[in-house]
């Protein structure tokens, strides 16, 4: 038999382990979520009682039903897209801009640049002096507050700028030697082989940006057509509490008692939240592990 057709036996024994353990991680990696979205479609009585694993015992939509008919709901959806959509654009494009100044080699200042942004991952200014800087910029009420105080991340910057350090140098000489300027080098060469890495700090910041409700709850708390998503969220699972059930129950309303209750409640909310970021995903999960500038120079 010719060499490399075959498998030996030790080959098929670590074949057997190697399979083994993959099929371990995946159930181990995706029982955390079936077992969330079971109990989410789970009837609340009967989640009391436990032992849900990956399907629920009594199928309900009554924990959906719930957080579908806040009014504010709605409003709170289209700003958290429009916040991800817009934070994700700009703050990858602002990113990589500044990453491709420092990482120019005939940058003088490239070495007081990047220490001056590696200074804000040590060191900040505090809850209050940010809160009062964006109150005297007047931000305060708008929905700039959410885009604007996120536009540039100093290790987003240094990631990118490492990964344009490792493109080969020849690509932007011959760029210039074409007659090609800094922005059209910048934007027809650096950021098309840069795909791997916007893709990633885009997922990044639009997690970040469809995760937040603290600046929700500090800046525009008062300004209901500024709600976002996971704000009201997480104001509609602070109003779902046990008491509500015992107070109920003790007027009588049996059915409203047992219809949801703030288990179910937490995790109908954990999907609703979780389930937009895990379409985006898969569409970008193949930049992760894809090298653009394979044969970009022939040497």
């Amino acid at each position: 038999m010719p060499v490399g057709v075959g498998k030996g036996v030790s080959d098929r024994i670590f074949d057997v382990f190697l399979y083994t353990f993959m099929i371990l991680v995946g159930i181990v990696t995706l029982y955390p979520f079936l077992n969330v979205l079971a109990i989410s479609f789970n009837n609340s009585t009967d989640t009391i009682r436990g032992g849900i694993h990956i399907w629920p015992r009594m199928f309900t939509l009554d924990n959906y039903r719930t957080i579908f008919q806040y009014d504010l709901l709605l409003t709170a959806f289209g700003n958290s897209v429009l916040r991800t959509i817009l934070g994700t654009a700009i703050g990858v494009f602002s990113s990589s801009m500044l990453a491709y100044v420092i990482s120019r080699r005939d940058f003088i200042y490239r070495r007081q640049v990047s220490i001056l942004f590696a200074i804000t991952l040590y060191v900040s200014g505090g809850l209050i002096p940010f809160y009062m800087l964006m109150r005297d910029m007047n931000l305060l009420g708008t929905f700039a507050i959410y885009i604007l105080p996120g536009i540039i991340n100093a290790w987003n910057v240094f990631v990118i700028r490492s990964y344009m350090d490792g493109l080969p140098p020849s690509l932007q000489e011959s760029a210039r030697i074409d007659g090609a300027n800094d922005l059209r080098i910048f934007w027809s060469v650096i950021l098309p082989l840069c795909k791997p890495v916007l893709a990633t700090i885009a997922l990044f910041i639009a997690v970040g940006q469809w995760n937040a409700w603290f600046d929700t709850y500090l800046f525009n708390s008062s300004k209901e057509h500024l709600t976002t998503l996971q704000y009201e969220m997480m104001k509609i699972l602070s109003n779902t509490s046990a008491s509500q059930s015992a107070d109920a129950f003790r007027s009588g309303d049996v059915d409203a008692a047992t219809r949801v209750s703030p288990e179910s409640i937490r995790m109908a909310i954990t999907i609703v939240a979780t389930v937009p970021i895990l379409i985006v995903y898969p569409f970008m999960q193949r930049y992760f592990v894809r090298g653009l500038t394979l044969g970009a120079v022939k040497s």
